[in-house]
Formats: C-alpha cells, sequence, structure tokens
C-alpha cells in the first residue's frame, strides 16, 4: 500500500492491486476510510465520515490530484 501523502490526520493511498481500476486515491483516518476516483474527481464510496468531512477531503483530494494521477502512473506503469 504505498502511502502518496499524510496531511494532517490523513493519509492518502492506493493499493498494489488496484491496478485494473480507473486511477483513484483511498483517504483513512482511524477507523473512517474514503475512495475518490481522480479523473474527474468524485467520491466513489466512504465509511465513517461525515458529510463536512467528506467535503474537506474531497478539496485535498481535487488540490493534490495532478500529484496523486502522477504517482499512480509512476506505480503502475514501471
Amino acid at each position: 500500500m504505498p502511502t502518496v501523502l499524510r496531511s494532517g490526520p490523513y493519509r492518502c493511498f492506493f493499493y498494489s492491486a488496484d491496478r485494473d481500476e480507473p486511477p483513484h486515491i483511498h483517504v483513512q483516518r482511524d477507523d473512517s476510510a474514503a475512495k475518490f476516483w481522480l479523473d474527474p474527481v468524485r467520491l466513489e464510496d466512504s465509511v465513517g465520515f461525515g458529510r463536512k468531512e467528506l467535503g474537506i477531503i474531497e478539496g485535498l483530494v481535487a488540490e493534490q490530484a495532478m500529484m496523486f494521477r502522477e504517482a499512480w502512473n509512476d506505480y503502475f506503469t514501471d
């Protein structure tokens, strides 16, 4: 599970087995988790996060989307 970014309480990562899916990022804090597609940025699924916090996380993902896509491509095209 390569961690791409840590921001405040959030860890942003993807799973090595995610190769066959479109580019996305998982975000975790404690026992809460969310998955965001990157192109375009949109929430796929979440467990444990409230609406307000998901909005904050979506903003973080949107702000870092280019870096997340580059990390995805670097990892899965090697």
